[in-house]
């Protein structure tokens, strides 16, 4: 019988703890509930959504490193203290610069297309690569392909918001 309750106990103090992480992990979800460039669902895309605090004290959430990157040009004058990212599998908020990401592969990004994801270890990354094809990389290769892709993801955007405007209209 002490066995017993020694395992419930330890089994409820592992499912409080996990589920106490999880929320505390999520707080930038709460506070900043939608994307402040396109105005995604941040819950709806928490293995891609970011978070910039900047020296001054200000913070801004994203669905995204494409919208991070609109962010950071835009406030060319501001320093990034932090730059946090979802990791793909965990959605636990991660150091977007000590990630390990992956660029391109089969799956589709969010708000790009070509892809980038992040991962808090090397090999869910490389496991990643391995089903869904891409490139190993680091947060500077990630943020440079992402002003590459810059042009060619907002036409992207624009015509898919379009069409929805169409379908609405009709």
């Amino acid at each position: 019988m002490k066995r017993f309750g020694l395992i419930f106990v330890a089994i409820t103090f592992v499912l409080f703890t996990g589920t106490f992480c999880l929320a505390q992990a999520q707080e930038d979800i709460q506070k900043y509930a939608s994307c402040k460039y396109c105005g995604m669902d941040r819950a709806k895309f928490a293995h891609s959504r970011m978070l910039i605090e900047y020296e001054d004290g200000t913070s801004v959430g994203t669905c995204s490193i494409h919208c991070v990157a609109v962010d950071l040009a835009l406030n060319i004058d501001k320093t990034p203290k932090t730059i946090g990212v979802g990791d793909f599998n965990t959605k636990a908020l991660i150091d977007a610069e000590k990630a390990v990401w992956v660029i391109g592969g089969s799956k589709p990004g969010v708000m790009t297309k070509r892809a980038k994801w992040a991962f808090a270890e090397k090999g869910p990354a490389e496991a990643f690569v391995k089903e869904n094809q891409g490139k190993v990389a680091t947060f500077d290769e990630a943020m440079k392909a992402t002003y590459e892709d810059m042009n060619d993801d907002t036409k992207m955007i624009r015509e898919r918001r379009k069409m929805r405007q169409m379908k609405k209209a009709n």
